[in-house]
């Protein structure tokens, strides 16, 4: 168990937590939510030890370990991955250590031989000769594959060195588990992988995730921040969701309740207060009136921007067709022979591994790079909005927002301008902000803007909720359902793609197309299916070859 007694930080004047209490025990799947800047990850650093509270303190079962994600990717450069992953139990890689420099030792004496035995029955304790393999087992699981497990932490590529920093997290069976933001980078694979490591994790675990589908698969309760306090319920994000709009609902019915007898009882006061007959009762009322108190309907601090895709015109039948598009980059064939015509009420999902197709194929639509072979054609009906992956160009300016966003719009009106970006949360004094100081999260914000103003009936998202916080996501999420346009658009959120799509695109690794009108679940499903059955036929294959 570990738990927060009295935690007070101050940051400047400012207290990001004051006076919080709350306990996470064991057996249990905390998901910790909040709106950005709520204090999501620094509660975490706060709970390993990495950052002191003000006021209070952390207190953790005696004898318990705790273990938690690092964030900085270069800190074991110089270590093999092996090695990497075993760090997460300290204890055990200092032991492991220990006993390498003492049997390299040319001149073993006696008190080595004394300090070697003690090492090595401590390190059986802790079960040191299956370290090795649970480290392997963990990072095939994540999709290390055996030939790097030896390789260093310097050469993997920025994704390889995520996935050995979580099984860092997860190895030897920690007691306590923090994870900040586990999914990013990770593809559909590992998630699932990782789903599954949770779901059967029997210790503490507190998480922070923006994956909302995450969140309602790995959590049994749900730790909301906001204003500085944290508020426990039992169940997933979906139930917490749910529980604190009824607890809304039925605060502001029970005010409106009591609003009601406030009035009743002050009229009563008031029309009777002088007549002599009716005093005792006028003052029965005063009394009656001075206990009733009104729920604390204090508004959250999470904020929802509106988004909403209005097309300036109707699409047409005619979409989009291409035909035999092919593409190599850098000597590599990423897209191999690809053709499909979309229909007017398409909602497409690329989905898969191969990133980079995905988006060398959204850039080829979009005008920015041309097809080695092959060609499409755009419904003369069909205007396009595009959300590119890499924004840093679009940003490369000293334009304030609202400069930037009104070279988009036809209609120069500042006004007319300033309402677009006051429904993603720029308020009017931050339309004088320059863009190229924007965070990641507003450069979102601003392309979505863009996207809106533009009045486009098709819209191009490649990774649209990179960088947007659990509100952001839920209000682009909605705002895609009911757009009455086409979509083409990919993203590694599971519930954004399950929710928006009708039509799945996958881009294989050989830049083969794989195209089924299906939502993602029945895809996912479909698909496991037809990879054993690909494995089934192989397995055929090699034996009637045998």
């Amino acid at each position: 168990m570990i738990s927060a007694n009295n935690i007070t930080l101050r940051v400047g004047k400012k207290a990001l937590f004051e006076d919080v209490n709350i306990k996470f025990t064991e057996g249990n799947c905390y998901g910790l939510i909040g709106a950005n800047g709520a204090g999501k990850s620094t509660f975490l650093k706060i709970l390993s030890g990495q950052l002191e509270p003000t006021n209070g303190d952390i207190v953790i079962t005696p004898g318990q370990r705790l273990s938690f994600l690092q964030q900085d990717h270069f800190k074991y450069d110089a270590y093999p991955v092996l090695d990497t992953v075993i760090m997460g139990n300290s204890r055990l890689y200092e032991i492991m250590k220990e006993k390498e420099a003492i049997y390299a030792k040319e001149d073993f004496t006696d008190e080595d031989g004394i300090r070697a035995s003690e090492l090595e029955g401590e390190f059986a304790e802790m079960n040191g000769w299956e370290a090795e393999s649970d480290a392997a087992t963990l990072l095939n699981g994540l999709g290390i594959e055996t030939e790097f497990h030896y390789s260093q932490m310097a050469d993997l590529t920025g994704s390889q060195k995520v996935k050995v920093l979580l099984a860092q997290a997860l190895f030897g069976n920690p007691d306590i588990l923090l994870l900040d933001e586990p999914t990013n980078h990770l593809d559909l694979p590992a998630i699932e992988w990782l789903e599954e490591f949770l779901i059967n994790f029997d210790n503490t675990i507190i998480v922070v995730s923006h994956d909302r589908y995450f969140l309602n698969k790995v959590c049994t309760h749900t730790a909301d921040i906001d204003y500085g306090k944290i508020q426990l319920y039992a169940g997933n994000y979906d139930f917490w969701f749910e529980s604190s709009q009824l607890l809304i609902k039925q605060m502001k019915e029970a005010n409106k309740k009591k609003e009601e007898k406030i009035k009743e009882l002050q009229e009563f006061i008031s029309r009777f207060s002088a007549n002599a007959s009716k005093s005792k009762q006028a003052t029965s009322r005063k009394r009656a009136l001075e206990k009733i108190q009104l729920d604390d309907m204090r508004p959250s601090s999470r904020k929802y921007p509106y988004i909403d895709f209005r097309p300036n015109r109707e699409i047409g039948n005619e979409v989009l067709m291409v035909e035999n598009l092919s593409k190599t980059i850098d000597g590599v064939k990423v897209l191999d022979n690809i053709s499909f015509t979309l229909g007017h009420d398409d909602k497409v999902a690329f989905v898969g591994a191969n990133e980079q197709a995905i988006t060398t194929f959204f850039r080829i639509l979009m005008g920015e790079l041309e097809p080695d072979e092959g060609n499409y054609k755009w419904g003369v009906t069909t205007s396009q909005a595009y959300f590119p992956k890499d924004n840093t160009q679009e940003f490369d300016n000293d334009l304030t927002i609202t400069d930037w966003l009104t070279q988009y719009s036809e209609i120069k009106d500042a006004t007319y301008v300033r309402g677009f970006l006051g429904r993603m949360l720029f308020p009017g004094e931050d339309g004088v902000k320059r863009v190229k100081v924007l965070s990641g999260g507003e450069k979102v914000r601003c392309l979505l803007s863009k996207m809106m103003i533009s009045g486009a009936n098709i819209l191009v998202l490649d990774e649209p909720t990179n960088h947007l916080d659990m509100e952001s996501i839920t209000a682009l999420n909605n705002g895609l359902i009911k757009f009455p346009g086409v979509i083409l658009f990919t993203s590694h959120d599971h519930q954004f793609v399950q929710t928006t799509a009708n039509r799945i695109m996958e881009i294989l690794p050989d830049g083969k197309l794989i195209d089924k009108i299906t939502t993602y679940d029945e895809y996912l499903a479909s698909d496991e299916m037809a990879k054993k059955r690909h494995v089934f036929e192989i397995n055929e294959e090699d034996a009637s070859d045998n």
